[in-house]
């Protein structure tokens, strides 16, 4: 028989009780159950990677943050119930027979424990599941390493606002919080027990009640007084004058620090006020501090600084901020490590006169003129490297740089991977899915300055203009002559990890054989097993069960292709795969793939630190500053970065994962950064120090400055490369990221023009080759250049920048404007006219080249795409050079099939754009290079420059050298001729016209 509860409860049957209890336990496995099996296969995971101490650290930390937090919060509460329920009157006045508080009380009293464990058990458990997500902020505070840089207002070390401010903010508002709960537990269990009676007009508090809430509401305040005093510091990061700068303005400093110490006295006078309760009986005294304190908050913390701001400092500005901009200025430099350490300015580039000599030398930027497109040409690379369906390539293929016969030069490089979108409908089952097609085949990369042959010069789209591939597959490998001739060697070729592979989810493989016998796919006629140590063993009933619930799929657990040899691989992403080892770091949207001296490939990703607060630093959305033009085109695996204030940023990581292996490796690559330092403390051994990164060479030569910090430096140059305050607060001097002129629905939508990888004479060593980052910048809102950045990735000048300022007379155009002139020369438009009905096309990627010391290049590559067919793909068409040798002249335009004709047209000598024969086996290549001499092909080149004529083709059998000087000397005999004409001064014109025709006859005597 059911017990019979107090009145006016319902009672329930033994059976229906049972009922309730299986359907509560069934609900409790479904909710709390998968995240267990997500637990132990993360511990699996974290073991198998060799980063079971950051699995273990964090879960530690998090329970006993759970732990702590839950029995504070919880104690708290049950210490304000339990002392409401003692205080209790005996003598409990009722307001008649109907009196609904008595009801109450009587179901309260009937579980009294109940009503006081079940509250706090759940405040505690909600409290402490949302602490435990703060156990980043505990770590660093217990971590914490200093940074060796005060503040300018209050003289404290950065790693108080980084590491400890966040700390105590966290505990105060935890405090509160509970405070709160625990005040108005205690008001509704007085009510309920009569401490409270609200009976005619006036009501009436015993005096336990009084007492209790007067020390809660007490405590409240003097919590209250301590925010005021840590709000002090935080006015350092301060957005009142965000419009112009983050950071204490002169408002901030000079009325609302006041006012916080003010409002704090005052906090603490009211605090004393409701102590002052527990002996007064009158509660006007708490009534009246209360108003008091609100009072003061509106017209000391909030109409006093509004006062003075639009009064006081409105009217003088620019003299009162002016401290405050150079505190924020200085700041900010740090902060983005774009200050004059590692940022060198030179002026008035491109105001000087052209040195011709000079530019027609520059070989280093010449002859590595990049002419491929790594967003256009990856349908090149699915079309002529796929091999079979279910591979491909990504849609924004990636830029590195190798030495090939002493030569620096940079390579379109991706990895041919498994890409499981591709699966044919009878590849779709789930055997093959995750059992046979397991991994991707081969390394393929195409020099950038240079395509197996030029196009013709017609209209025809079906020939020449493809990227001349270097492969490292299982096929290629087996070559005897492979390892001798390859320019990049690979010994592994087989990719298991990469971005393609984790498309789509759930990634993972399984792989493993007891028999010896192999059911991988590897070639058209071989199989395979994966010998690798990564993945987890499935050759235990337990484990096969765990996966088989993590993916919710049954063949994990009964299918007869896994064996007791079997192994799980997953999370096979490479960025993923260094988040998760590394939670405490941003990564950079973008990787790549690099084959190392040992022939692995690895991919090398990029790792950040950051802070959402720095003193005085400027704050930076993430997301806006790193997203450009190139969102358009990244598709299949491009991402964009979280979104989220940062005010510090360091590439303090760099991290490479095994295409393999699968294995993950961390890098200490800012030595001197004191947020990694904290976090290596926070997980010791788990990044390998500066030393160890400085030992292995191969990596060291194939590291890039990473484009989302370029892009995030960039967006801050904008402003802060002016250092006056006055001139800062003015506006006038700050710069525009021009918006991409090649595509339009780029510059409909705004989106800035991407920074770019190439390899160039390096702006501090004169015709030394080195791979740079570049961007160019226009004035304010205005398309003539303003200046143009640069970045070094060479490993002896890794991450300095040089601004090579534009002047403002003469104007030189901005990309917008540079490009409109390419883009509607009459050739180009011709040609463009001509191919609409056969053939689509697109412009790659604007270059800007500074060449020689003022000269100035723009190169754009123009895409030919046959229409109607589903094999055809971008082939480079024409290149177009855009070159100003002087101001007193126009800009001269060359448009031709190879990067030395369109030079040659433009007034610059092709000779320093050949291509050096990286063929070893001797076999002919003649016709192959989108850069190679002019005198191989001059015979088709569409002279579309009038005042530089094409020189007749010499026989091939002439020296190299020899035809190299004869073109020099032409091109110079021909801007002679071009000068004296346009000077007016005949004796001139005729001495030049003498020595053109001698430099004629020189290179028409050349050998037949």
């Amino acid at each position: 028989m059911g017990v019979r509860g107090p009145a006016g409860m319902p009672t329930l049957s033994k059976r229906s009780k049972i009922l309730i209890g299986v359907a509560v336990a069934i609900l409790v496995i479904l909710l709390v159950g998968p995240r267990f099996v997500g637990l132990y296969t993360d511990l699996l995971w974290f073991d198998d990677l060799g980063y079971s101490s950051v699995f273990s650290t964090i879960i530690w930390t998090r329970i006993v943050l759970f732990l702590v937090t839950a029995v504070v919060a919880g104690g708290i509460v049950f210490a304000g119930l339990a002392l409401a329920y003692r205080s209790r009157p005996v003598f409990v006045p009722t307001s008649g027979p109907g009196d609904p508080i008595a009801r109450y009380r009587a179901v309260v009293m009937g579980r009294i424990r109940w009503f006081a464990i079940l509250p706090s058990a759940l405040v505690g458990l909600l409290a402490g599941l949302v602490a435990q997500g703060s156990w980043a902020t505990v770590q660093v505070f217990l971590h914490s390493e200093s940074f060796g840089v005060k503040d300018p207002q209050f003289g404290l070390d950065t790693s108080f606002y980084a590491f400890d401010l966040p700390f105590y903010r966290f505990v105060l508002n935890f405090l509160f919080v509970i405070l709160v709960i625990t005040f108005l537990a205690s008001l509704v269990t007085h009510y309920i027990f009569g401490g409270i009676h609200l009976a005619g007009r006036n009501g009436a508090l015993t005096r336990a009640a009084r007492i209790q809430l007067a020390v809660i509401a007490g405590l409240f305040l003097l919590l209250k007084a301590v925010a005021y005093w840590f709000d002090r510091y935080s006015l350092l990061s301060s957005t009142r004058k965000q419009e112009i700068f983050t950071g204490a303005s002169y408002t901030d400093i000079n009325a609302v620090l006041p006012a916080k110490l003010i409002l704090l006295a005052i906090a603490v006078i009211c605090a004393a006020a409701f102590f002052a309760g527990i002996v007064l009986r009158d509660l006007r005294v708490p009534a009246l501090a209360t108003a008091l304190m609100l009072l003061s908050a509106l017209v000391i913390g909030v109409g006093w600084p509004a006062v003075m701001e639009q009064f006081s400092v409105k009217p003088n500005a620019a003299q009162k901020e002016s401290e405050y901009i150079q505190r924020n200025i200085d700041a900010t430099r740090a902060a983005y490590q774009i200050g004059n350490d590692r940022v060198t300015y030179q002026e008035n580039w491109t105001g000087g006169q052209v040195n011709q000599q000079n530019v027609d030398s520059d070989s280093a930027t010449i002859s590595n003129i990049r002419v491929l497109d790594p967003n256009i040409v990856s349908q090149a690379f699915t079309q002529l490297q796929q091999q079979q369906n279910f591979y491909g390539f990504p849609t924004q293929l990636a830029i590195d740089r190798y030495r090939v016969d002493n030569q620096l030069r940079d390579f379109i490089v991706s990895v041919r991977e498994l890409d499981p979108t591709r699966f044919a409908a009878n590849q779709q089952n789930w055997i093959n899915k995750h059992t046979v097609y397991t991994h991707g085949n081969g390394f393929v990369a195409a020099p950038a300055n240079k395509v197996n042959e030029p196009a013709s010069s017609g209209t025809d789209v079906t020939s020449g203009g493809q990227p001349d591939f270097d492969v490292s597959d299982l096929a290629s490998i087996a070559d005897p002559n492979y390892q001798a001739t390859a320019p990049i060697k690979v010994k592994q070729p087989r990719i298991y990890f990469g971005e393609l592979i984790s498309k789509v989810n759930p990634d993972y493989a399984i792989v493993g054989s007891a028999n010896g016998q192999q059911t991988e796919y590897d070639t058209p006629t071989s199989r395979y097993t994966y010998t690798g140590d990564a993945g987890v063993s499935l050759g235990n009933i337990f484990n096969r069960l765990a996966y088989s619930i993590k993916y919710t799929e049954r063949n994990i657990l009964l299918s007869g292709a896994i064996n007791s040899n079997s192994k799980i691989i997953y999370n096979r992403d490479p960025r993923d795969r260094v988040k998760k080892a590394a939670p405490w770091l941003t990564v950079d949207s973008k990787t790549y793939p690099a084959v190392m001296s040992d022939g692995s490939i690895q991919w090398i990703v990029d790792g950040y630190t950051t802070l959402d607060a720095y003193p005085y630093a400027q704050k930076t959305s993430l997301q806006d500053a790193t997203t450009d033009a190139q969102e358009l085109t990244q598709g299949q695996t491009g991402r964009t970065q979280v979104n989220r204030q940062v005010a510090y940023v360091r590439n303090s990581v760099k991290a490479t994962v095994d295409a393999y292996t699968g294995k993950v490796t961390l890098y200490q690559f800012d030595d001197k950064d004191p947020v990694l330092k904290t976090w290596m403390k926070v997980f010791p051994g788990t990044v390998k120090p500066r030393s160890e990164f400085d030992a292995n060479t191969s990596l060291k030569e194939h590291v890039r400055y990473p484009e989302d910090l370029f892009k995030i430096q960039r967006s801050l140059l904008a402003k802060y490369h002016v250092s006056d305050p006055a001139t800062f607060f003015q506006g006038n001097s700050f710069w525009s990221i021009p918006a991409d002129p090649t595509d339009s629905n780029a510059l409909d939508q705004g989106l800035d023009q991407p920074p770019y990888y190439f390899v160039a004479s390096d702006p501090r060593r004169q015709n030394v080759a080195s791979f740079q980052l570049t961007s160019v910048m226009n004035t304010l809102n205005r398309d003539f250049l303003a200046s143009y950045l640069t970045v070094s990735s060479d490993p002896d000048t890794y991450g300095q920048m040089t601004i090579r300022e534009v002047p403002t007379n003469p104007t030189r155009e901005g990309p917008r404007l540079a490009f409109s002139a390419m883009s509607t020369f009459g050739q180009v438009n011709a040609d463009l006219k001509n191919l609409e009905n056969t053939a689509s096309t697109r412009f790659g990627n604007l270059l800007t080249l500074p060449v020689g010391q003022n000269g100035l290049l723009n190169v754009v590559p123009l895409y030919a795409q046959a229409k109607n067919s589903d094999a055809t793909f971008p082939r480079l068409f024409r290149v177009i050079v855009r070159y100003r040798s002087s101001d007193t002249e126009q800009p001269s335009i060359g448009y031709a099939p190879t990067i030395a004709q369109a030079l040659q047209q433009a007034g610059i000598s092709p000779a320093a754009a050949a291509v050096p024969d990286n063929n070893p086996t001797g076999q002919d290549t003649t016709g192959s290079s989108g850069q190679q001499q002019p005198t191989q092909q001059q015979g088709s080149i569409p002279t579309t420059a009038p005042s530089t004529p094409t020189s007749p083709a010499p026989s091939s059998s002439a020296a190299p050298g020899d035809r190299d000087a004869a073109v020099a000397n032409l091109n110079s005999a021909i801007e002679a001729l071009q000068q004296a004409q346009s000077s007016g001064n005949f004796t001139a014109y005729g001495q030049a016209l003498d020595r053109l025709n001698q430099a004629v006859q020189q290179y028409e005597s050349l050998p037949k």
